[in-house]
């Protein structure tokens, strides 16, 4: 509706953006509205920055065409007139103004306003606050209503008369969409006060120069109770983000007060997304100002309803109309369905404004005050149905209604925090009536399970009224803060040990806590962001709020005093009466199985219930009927007793029926049911039981009692019906009269008895429908043979169980038995193997029924025998049992030994299953007769060889057979010495029969031979006979090896040896072979492959044809010869002929040398040994060449040889040269290359020349010696000491062994002390690192070495030594000296520093190091005493010892506040009577009362008045009581310089008084000078009428106030011994919760610590775990050398390489030579340090001090990279760019370390490569400047973009000379350092559990001895005594009626562990206590 109408006609001549937009220029926009004929739209006006208001209407009347002359008014939009003196301040850039003819003139047409809403900057800063609507499960709806709500109660906070508040929500779809309207009858807005409501973020505290806002010049209001002042609205964030949360539109519609224009703005999603999609300003637009009830411009349909609320304007002086359209769906939903819920929830957040501070006590009448004068009216109005209406004050089931109308009492209280915080609180009791809580339910927080949810068998403990709900509910300026709530706090916690009030009380109490708005609430106003936290604070005050004044008492104290009387007072509870005793109940859950006190009887409402009294339960399922066994109730009680709760044990009856037990809470009783019922009700219950079974057989196949069936005989259908004794048919068991009884089942059962048991082989289950009885179907599946029973069982549903309150079911049980079948088929028994051709066999026969049981055959019958191939015949079959047909034998072909597989059919006819096959295996049978091959009778063979026989063994169907032991034999005959064949036919029948071969000597013709074949165990197979012709053999019979040499051919004999030129080859070997007639055999090829040579393993087959061996290559070395055999086999004969060749020398070719002796020379000395020189051919063998004349020839050289003392020899035994005497010029250590030439030839050594003997001592690794190094006292030196030996040369000398020691002054001590060192192989010896104690200044050191018995000193060490800030010398204690010490009071602050020895202050310092011990001053000196009381700021570490600094302060402790009169020696009670004797009625004597504080301090030394004495009695109404001498009731004493002194008080003669009556005088102190009211001193005595009574009475006293005085001593010995049994437990409950606190720690780290031998496994893991860390230390990393500034000082950092540490090494490189001009310079705090340092070195070392540091330019760490704009991409780099100051970290001071490089590098970038560099410099100069640039490379591109050059590469690593930045630590060591602190953590925890374990048992021991026994006795007969002896005197003992008369006992409400009381009472004591605070400086 807004920018369409935006300029009129005409608005676009007068100014424009380009001539109205330019510096110092404002526009205005001007609506004439004077008369209804003006233009409708706006004109713009430009106003000059010097233009006053006369030029400006001047301005207004030429730009409108006004007359000057004419009267008018030019207002703002809110009517505010334009004037002289309010032109600048309000004619403002872009400002909307009127043209009116006055000021309250009605705008005749309506106007818009342009206005502007950006959100406000908070909206960024406050942007951490979680997103508004976070539901926590609910639904959020309520609560964005509540925010419009509480815009509301903010405008009508001014509201004289009523404030009302509508929300209507309106769905009839006849009056347009639904929407929903918020509206009050407030102040209302103006224009710029709405204009301000759009803009987001904008709370009322940051508005500005909003002179007509509500808010401005905010000024809080002033206190009101509850705080309920309506300032609620306040962050500009809840009102925007309501009404969208609700719709998509709003509608604001606001009228101010005295004012004529109703103001109107839209906001819309809608229209922000099409200003968006046009590209115009999202948070601009108009407001439109018009006249009441004008509904013109309402023109859309969907938005009617507005027409009826705008005419509602007229009747209204001011509003503000919230209409929010476009209501999400799911919302109308829950409006419509859950009305009444979330009215509810609204009712509950505005109790308090709705109701008034005192809430909605329904049971009072009220009237309309100031603070409930709030009407919050709800209304719903839908399509035909009629509205909904409700005022929140009407509803009357809200919580805070609900808690206020339960409260039986409630508790007042105000907490003040640090600030202006104030919190009003109030607690409510709400009390226990018999047998309920009458804590309300919260719907939310649903304390306890409904009765009707209540299961049978389930068990209910009693629970808390409260449940898991927090105690207190929090308000905010009186509205409530539903998502926080209080738990507690520490004063009204259940205390640990049992305190006046019982337990459960604590949870019978509601709360609610209201707090100003000094504390912050996130802006959606669901939750407290630091309540709780202010609240615990220990600087929180609580006082207690009393008849509407606050009172300054123990908060602890009050509250349980005042929950004691709740209890007693309004609580109604059960008395448990005939006390049993205490058991365990382990059906129950383990954590609530004990202990369970047990009683028989009850008082209950007045009525008594007692054990075996018959009662019916109420609000169980089902409903219990039974007699009570017992009485249940938790807790360890004793005696009759009063609780809430407890359970009841109730035996079901009828006992028959039932047999069981149930438990229930006593609440469940049925106290209206008479017991004549109960009885009644089990007569009727016994009657309807179970009794009998009936059984009918519907279908036939009746079961017979022991019946023999044939299996698979079917037994019939069963029809079952369960009777009563009455014949009755029923199908559950009785129940209650409500239902709930169980059913019953019939169960069927088969079962088989066998001899391993029965076993059920049918079971069933049978239920009873409403249309059918009990039915089993035909059972036909019994067919195992054996004895059976069919059982029918009546069992109950879900448990099947057969008995019943111990009685059995109803069943019935048949027996019968299943015999087998008739033969309907066979099978095979076990058959004969094996089966051989003619061998007869049997065939065993099986017989079955159909079910497979064993039948016998009967009937006579022929079986059928069938085989494919085989003739079968057999002799008989058999019948009976043992079924066999007999004699069976086959014949036929079965092809070998194995036999053949036949299917053998045998068919038995007559049978269902007639015929069965079986697979047998036929087997050959016996031999018949013997086959021989070849079949010829005369065989030829050649001499040598064997001849070969194939036989066969056959049966008689000429089948090969076999069987063991078939030997078949061959004998020869004709010639001596033939040989026997023989071969074995057991395992095939047939083999071949041959042997060795036939050989018969000097044969030269042919010659004839007989053979004899048979088997011997075969008499009956015949032999067979062969005749053989032999001939003689040709084979091969000698072989000749020759040499050809030209045409000569020399044989080489066997064994022969050949010399030969060595490495030559032999030629020309050839060989011959003949038969045994010498004649020569050809070579033929299968001759050749026979023949082999072993010095080749290739033959050339061709040259074998020939008769040609293959060549012979010569060794090389003449020792070795050559073994050569030539071999020659077949199968007939093996031949081998074989020579050995020696070789030559051949000619000299080479010079050798060789070293004998060491090759290694030291320095200066000559070679030891000699080097050998021989002449050698070229395979290396020595030739005898040299001769004495050949040593001129020969010539040494190399670099660095001293010549001058060579010596070479002739050595004639070894034809060699022997060279001495060689020796080199010093130099540099290393390999030396001598060169050895003779004639042509030369060889070439090499010889190691090593350092000399050690004669100096240098230091690796070490500073410039020339100058001091500073080391601070007590430090560890920054290197360790390592020394070298080396030669005069300075070359190292590896000596090891060599012993090393220090010398210095005596007042220079080392730690470890100075032990003597040897060198190690490589001649170096490290000293370690030592720590230096030494006197400020400078000292030296010098190393010393004894090598030789001679000392090699070595060079001397300067040390300036500093003193070190951080060792402790002594501590500073300060604290407030003029403060006051009051007893029971709380020290001063104690503010300690620890000075070190530089008189510095150590900062840093561990709390946990510092304690405070404090005692009681003693003339036994300053040393505290053992039980001196210890604080610390934290726990110390049990195993840190107690030595270390101290410093003792001693402080006077004052009395405290007066507290009570009290009399310096307690008087005995006297025993006086009224007669005439004064000694019989005096009172007292020499009474001297003085006052005290709590701690029986005296004090009121400087008080004046008097003393008040009175005499009451025991009953405040008894006016019978003694007076005074004198006839007075009271008597008046002085009371001066805090006492007051009473010689006698004497009775009035006479006196009135009952006899034998205690009386009580009251000792009142009145003091006008003190405001508080003293606790009076009361003394009780005796009175009686007669005179001997009271003599003998007062020897009664006297004994009473003995015994009295001896019990209380008694008591306090047992207080003392039980309160140091607490402390223990204390300690062992702390030790335990911190020993499992560190063990779940450990469990985060995976460390896993078992139950026992705990600390030896600790110690083991730590050992592991301290190795692990020592070896990831000791691992090399990159370290910096460049040795670091001492620091002298806390104000020294130290040198820049030292301060920061890079893990990536190629970044390192190049960030520490970027840096290399800084990395030496020394980083201080302050100026004067760095000067300091400058004077100490001369000006050499140059310092940085960051107090110099200019810090506003330095780079911000949380900027992004340049390539980000506006957290936006603006190009995609290359090379992975980051700031180079984000790749360093810092091991200690961070800050100033930030400080330091964020100056030195500046926004430095470091990437991949110089291609990348230049990409990113090259894009970021378009956007910005670019900062210099590094590459991981070791480039840089400067600032300006130079790059190139050495001086912009950085050089490689170890070019940098250690100056390079170090590697951080592992990860994993830091790790593992965690690891080993919670173990050494824990270790310490173990101990300190054991031993505090140790010390609580040995306690408790000491309170078991005899003599605490034996104490314990007497102090129960002197109570005993006491008692008779009041009983006696007619005194009572608990005096109740005295209340009024005496303060109550003081009441300790909490457990406090540590410090214990003892520590409290030596703190309460008015003297001189000495605070002594110890700084410990051990620790483990």
């Amino acid at each position: 509706m807004a920018a369409a109408d935006g300029g009129g006609p005409g608005g676009a001549s007068v100014g424009t953006k380009e001539d109205g937009g330019g510096v110092g220029h404002r526009t205005v926009y001007l609506f004439d509205r004077r008369e209804k004929e003006s233009e409708l739209g706006d004109r713009p006006l430009q106003v000059g920055e010097r233009l006053d208001y006369a030029g400006f209407r001047a301005s207004v009347c030429q730009t409108l065409g006004i007359s000057p002359e004419e009267k008018f008014v030019i207002t703002t939009t809110s009517r505010k007139e334009i004037t002289c003196d309010n032109f600048d301040e309000t004619v403002k850039d872009g400002v909307t103004l009127y043209l009116l003819q006055s000021v309250n003139q009605l705008l005749l047409t309506a106007t818009k306003e342009r206005i502007d809403f950006l959100p406000h900057y908070d909206t960024l800063v406050k942007s951490g606050m979680y997103e508004y609507y976070a539901s926590e499960g609910q639904n959020p709806l309520p609560f964005a209503l509540a925010e419009l709500i509480d815009n509301s109660l903010s405008a009508t906070s001014r509201n004289i008369g009523v404030r009302r508040i509508q929300i209507k929500l309106l769905f009839d779809e006849t009056q347009g969409k639904p929407a929903v309207a918020v509206i009050d009858n407030g102040r209302g807005m103006t224009s710029k006060q709405l204009n301000n409501w759009a803009v987001y973020r904008l709370s009322k505290f940051t508005r500005q120069g909003d002179f007509e806002s509500d808010h401005s010049g905010y000024v809080r209001p002033v206190p009101v109770p509850r705080s309920l002042n309506s300032d609620i609205s306040y962050f500009g964030v809840g009102g925007k983000q309501a009404v969208f949360f609700v719709g998509q539109s709003a509608r604001m519609i606001s009228k101010p007060a005295d004012s004529q224009d109703v103001h109107e703005l839209v906001l819309s999603k809608e229209d922000f997304e099409k200003k968006e999609k046009n590209k115009e300003a999202i948070y601009s637009g108009y407001i439109r100002n018009r006249k009441p009830s004008d509904s013109v411009h309402i023109t859309n349909d969907d938005e009617r309803f507005l027409h009826h609320l705008i005419i509602e304007e007229k009747e209204k002086d001011s509003f503000t109309a919230v209409v929010i359209t476009g209501v999400q769906p799911e919302h109308i939903q829950y409006l419509k369905n859950y009305f009444h819920l979330w009215t509810r929830q609204l009712a509950h957040i505005y109790h308090y404004y709705i109701h008034g501070p005192k809430g909605n006590e329904i049971r009072t009448s009220k009237e309309v005050e100031p603070l409930n004068n709030i009407d919050i009216e709800i209304s719903m109005f839908e399509k035909g149905k009629v509205p909904k209406i409700v005022n929140l004050r009407e509803i009357q089931d809200d919580m805070q209604t609900l808690y206020v109308n339960t409260a039986a009492d409630s508790f007042e209280f105000k907490a003040h925090v640090e600030g202006d915080g104030v919190v009003e609180g109030i607690i409510r009791y709400h009390p226990f009536l018999y047998d309920r809580e009458t804590y309300p339910d919260d719907p939310c927080f649903p304390s306890k399970l409904k009765d009707e949810d209540d299961e049978d068998d389930c068990f209910i403990l009693e629970k808390a009224a409260r449940g898991k709900r927090p105690i207190f509910e929090c308000f905010w300026n009186g509205r409530l803060i539903p998502y926080t709530s209080v738990e507690d706090f520490d004063w009204c916690t259940p205390p640990k040990k049992r305190g006046l009030a019982p337990i459960e009380c604590y949870n019978r109490i509601s709360g609610a806590l209201f707090t100003n708005d000094k504390f912050q609430v996130s802006t959606n106003k669901l939750t407290f962001m630091d309540l709780e936290l202010k609240l615990k604070d220990k600087n929180t005050l609580f006082t207690r709020i009393l008849n509407g004044q606050e009172q300054r008492m123990k908060i602890d104290r009050e509250f349980a005093l005042w929950l004691k009387d709740c209890h007693e007072k309004y609580d109604k509870q059960i008395k448990f009466t005939l006390f049993k005793g205490i058991i365990t109940r382990p059906d129950l859950p383990s954590k609530k199985q004990g202990p369970w006190a047990t009683y028989a009887a009850i008082e209950w409402d007045g009525k008594i219930y007692k054990a075996g009294q018959l009662v019916k339960t109420i609000k169980t399922l089902p409903l219990f009927y039974g007699s009570i066994v017992r009485f249940f109730l938790y807790g360890d009680h004793d005696g009759e007793v009063y609780a809430t709760g407890g359970e009841v044990q109730i035996a079901m009856e009828p006992q028959a029926l039932y047999d069981e037990v149930k438990t229930v809470p006593i609440a469940k009783l049925d106290r209206t049911v008479a017991e004549k019922a109960v009885k009644k009700y089990v007569e009727d219950e016994m009657a309807r039981l179970p009794d009998r079974l009936s059984i009918t057989w519907p279908e036939g196949d009746e079961l017979l009692p022991n019946e023999i069936r044939p299996a698979g005989t079917p037994i019939g259908a069963l029809r079952i019906e369960i009777l009563n004794k009455k014949g009755e048919a029923m199908q559950k068991l009785p129940g209650t009269s409500h239902g709930g009884s169980k059913k019953l089942l019939v169960e069927l059962k088969v079962i088989l008895h066998s001899s391993s048991g029965n076993k059920e082989i049918i079971s069933h289950i049978s239920q009873h429908g409403g249309k059918w009885p009990y039915w089993f179907k035909k059972m036909e599946n019994i067919q195992k043979l054996g004895n059976y029973t069919l059982k029918l069982q009546v069992v109950l549903n879900e448990s099947n169980a057969d008995t019943y309150a111990g009685r059995p079911l109803p069943s019935k049980a048949i027996k019968f038995s299943v015999k087998e079948g008739k033969p309907e088929k066979f099978s095979f028994g076990v058959l004969d193997l094996p089966f051989r051709v003619g061998v007869p066999f049997n065939i065993p026969l099986e017989f079955q029924d159909e079910f497979g049981h064993t039948s016998q055959l009967v009937t006579d019958i022929q079986p059928v025998l069938e085989a494919s191939g085989l003739s079968l015949h057999y002799e008989e079959i058999t019948k009976g049992p043992n079924c066999v047909i007999r004699g069976v034998t086959a014949k036929g072909p079965v092809n070998s030994c194995q036999g053949k597989n036949y299917n053998l059919k045998v068919t038995l006819p007559g049978l269902k299953e007639d015929s069965q096959i079986s697979k047998i295996r036929l087997l050959p049978g016996h031999p018949r007769r013997l086959k021989v091959k070849p079949d010829s009778e005369i065989l030829v063979i050649e001499n040598g060889t064997a001849f070969p026989f194939q036989v066969e063994v056959l049966d008689e169907s000429d089948n090969i057979t076999a069987q063991p032991k078939l030997i078949v034999h061959c004998k020869f005959s004709g010639a001596p010495n033939l040989p026997v064949y023989v071969v074995d036919c057991s395992s095939s029948g047939t083999s071949i029969l041959t042997g060795s071969a036939i050989q018969v000597q000097n044969i030269k013709k042919d010659q004839t031979l007989k053979a004899r074949i048979e088997i011997p165990s075969c008499k009956d197979v015949a032999p067979v006979e062969k005749t053989i012709k032999l001939l003689p053999s040709s084979h091969v019979a000698r072989l000749q090896i020759f040499s050809v040499e030209g045409q000569k051919a020399i044989q080489i004999k066997h064994q022969d040896e050949v010399n030969w030129i060595a490495g030559d080859i032999m030629h020309n070997l050839i060989f011959q072979m003949y038969d045994e007639g010498e004649r020569e055999i050809n070579i033929t090829s299968a001759l050749a492959e026979k023949i082999k040579v072993n010095w080749t393993p290739e033959i050339n087959k061709e040259h074998l044809l020939q008769g040609l061996l293959p060549d012979v290559q010569v060794p090389t070395s003449v020792k070795d010869m050559r073994y050569c055999q030539v071999s020659f086999q077949d199968d007939h004969v093996s031949l081998e002929s074989a020579f050995t060749v020696r070789p030559l020398p051949d000619e000299p070719k080479h010079l050798k040398c060789e070293m004998k002796g060491g090759k290694t020379v030291q320095m200066g000395q000559e070679l030891q040994g000699e080097v050998v020189i021989i002449i050698t051919d070229q395979y290396g063998n020595q030739i005898q060449a040299f001769s004495p004349s050949s040593l001129s020839s020969l010539s040494i050289a190399g670099v660095g040889l001293d010549s001058s003392n060579l010596k070479t020899t002739f050595q004639e035994n070894t034809q060699s040269i022997s060279v001495r005497g060689i020796k080199f010029i010093p130099g540099p250590p290393g390999n030396k290359d001598l060169c050895f030439t003779w004639r042509e030839f030369s060889d070439f050594i090499r010889v190691q020349l090593i350092s000399g003997p050690p004669a100096k001592l240098l230091l690796i690794d070490w500073p410039e010696l020339k100058e001091s190094i500073p080391v601070i006292n007590g430090r560890d030196l920054q290197n360790p000491i390592i020394v070298q030996l080396c030669d005069q040369w300075d070359n190292p000398a590896p000596v090891q062994h060599v012993k090393i020691s220090l010398t210095k002054a005596s007042n220079l001590k080392l730690m470890p002390s100075n032990q003597q060192h040897k060198t190690d192989e490589k001649g170096r010896a490290n000293l370690g690192v030592f720590s230096v104690f030494a006197p400020r200044g400078e000292h030296t050191l010098q190393v010393k070495a004894i090598y030789n018995k001679s000392i090699i000193e070595g060079p001397i060490i300067k040390l300036m030594i500093l003193p070190d800030p951080e060792k402790p010398v002594r501590l500073n204690v300060k604290y407030d000296k003029d403060a006051s010490f009051l007893a029971g009071g709380l020290f001063t602050d104690f503010m300690i520093s620890v000075i070190s020895e530089d008189d510095s202050i150590i900062k840093n310092i561990n709390p946990a190091r510092i304690s405070m011990k404090m005692w009681k001053l003693s003339t036994s000196g300053n040393r505290p005493p053992a039980n001196a009381e210890t604080f610390s700021c934290n726990k110390i570490k049990d195993n840190d010892k107690e030595d270390g600094l101290c410093a003792i302060v001693i402080v006077e402790v004052l009395p405290n506040q007066p507290v009570k009169l009290v009399p310096k020696i307690k008087p005995p009670t006297p025993a006086v009577s009224n007669v005439r004797s004064v000694a019989s009625r005096t009172l007292v004597r020499d009474l001297h009362l003085s006052i005290t504080d709590d701690y029986d301090n005296h004090t009121g030394i400087d008080l004046v008045g008097t003393i008040i004495a009175t005499i009451k009695g025991s009953n405040e109404e008894d006016t019978d009581t003694p007076l005074f001498i004198g006839k007075v009731r009271t008597l008046e004493f002085p009371f001066v310089n805090g006492s007051a002194e009473i010689m006698s008080l004497v009775l009035a003669e006479s006196s009135p008084g009952r006899d034998s009556t205690e009386y009580f005088i009251v000792f009142e102190p009145r003091l006008p000078l003190l405001s508080r009211t003293l606790e009076p001193y009361i003394l009780p005595f005796m009175f009686y009428n007669d005179v001997k009574k009271q003599q003998q009475m007062a020897a009664l006293t006297k004994e009473k106030d003995q015994l009295s005085q001896s019990i209380v001593m008694y008591k306090s010995l047992f207080e003392a011994s039980q309160q140091l049994l607490n402390e223990m437990k204390c300690q062992v409950e702390e030790a335990r919760l911190k020993e499992a606190q560190l063990q779940n720690e450990l469990k985060i780290h995976n460390i896993d610590i078992p139950t026992t031998q705990q600390v030896p496994h600790i110690e083991a893991l730590l050992k592991r775990k301290l190795s692990e860390q020592e070896e990831l230390k000791k691992k090399p990393r990159r370290s910096c050398t460049l040795p670091n500034y001492t620091k002298g000082s806390g104000d020294v950092l130290g040198k820049i390489a030292h301060l920061a540490q890079i893990e990536d090494d190629r970044a390192a490189m190049v960030i520490s030579w970027h840096l290399a001009s800084d990395m030496d310079c020394v980083v201080t705090l302050t100026t004067d340090a760095a000067r300091r340092i400058y004077d100490e070195t001369q000006g050499r070392q140059q310092v940085l001090p960051l107090d110099s540091i200019y810090k506003k330019t330095l780079p911000d760490w949380k900027r992004p990279l340049p390539h980000f704009r506006n957290g936006k991409l603006y190009f995609k780099p290359i090379g992975d760019p980051v700031f180079a100051r984000d790749l360093l970290t810092f091991p200690d001071n961070i800050e100033h370390c930030e400080t330091v490089f964020g100056m030195l590098l500046g926004d430095t970038i470091i990437l991949d490569n110089l291609d990348a560099a230049n990409h990113y410099r090259k894009e970021v100069v378009k956007i910005t400047h670019c900062p210099t640039l590094l590459t991981r490379d070791g480039d840089r591109i400067r600032s300006n973009g130079k790059f190139g050059g050495l001086q912009n590469k950085a050089p490689p690593m170890d070019k940098l000379r250690g100056m390079v930045f170090g590697a951080p630590v592992p990860k994993q060591c830091l790790i593992l350092g965690e690891q080993i602190d919670l173990l050494q953590q824990y270790r310490s925890a173990v101990c300190k559990l054991d031993s505090v374990n140790k010390d609580l048992n040995s306690q408790l021991e000491y309170l078991r001895t005899p003599d605490m026994k034996k104490k314990k006795q007497e102090l129960d007969e002197h109570e005993k005594n006491l008692k008779l002896i009041e009983e006696k005197l007619g005194m009572t003992p608990i005096r109740k009626c005295n209340d009024s008369l005496r303060h109550s006992p003081k009441v300790e409400t909490t457990d406090c562990p540590v410090p214990p009381k003892r520590m409290r009472r030596e703190a309460t004591r008015q003297n001189s206590v000495i605070p002594i605070v110890t700084k410990t400086l051990s620790c483990c």
